[in-house]
């Protein structure tokens, strides 16, 4: 088997065919659609403490009818009214609570990719470096021969 031999890619080469990084929650804010936008607007408001709060009023309105009506109108209310009314939206903000982390988390990650990136092209510039100095030497070696 004949070995080949590897072939030097220039930086100039490895930064041409280097694909541009971008930050993909910057990328998915442009592409959001009209229907996109009302769909997150409604889940902001919903999906907040003061709709808890005001489904916590609505629902506890109707709980003395509830308990009047006796264990069956009481479970009820409880799975119904209550669960669905007033946890929904304290589950929501909850969500969006790990989604604003999970964001930031991204954008930190993307930060640190962008500085090894351009550590990694200091690195390559420093070899390339390395390499003319190198094939200098050669070349001058070859001329004492």
């Amino acid at each position: 088997m004949r070995k080949e031999k590897h072939k030097i890619l220039s930086i100039e080469q490895i930064t041409k065919n280097r694909t541009e990084i971008k930050n993909r929650n910057d990328v998915y804010k442009q592409s959001v659609s009209f229907n996109e936008k009302l769909a997150s607007r409604i889940t902001i408001v919903v999906g907040s403490m003061y709709c808890a709060y005001v489904f916590s009023i609505l629902a506890f309105v109707s709980l003395p009818d509830a308990v009047k009506g006796g264990t069956f109108m009481l479970i009820s209310w409880i799975a119904q009214t209550f669960l669905q009314l007033v946890l929904l939206p304290i589950i929501m903000v909850g969500q969006k609570v790990e989604s604003k982390r999970a964001e930031l988390k991204a954008n930190q990650d993307f930060e640190i990719n962008k500085k090894h990136e351009a550590e990694n092209e200091a690195i390559l510039k420093h070899l390339e470096n390395q390499n003319k100095d190198i094939l200098d030497i050669l070349k001058h070696l070859k001329k004492e021969k």
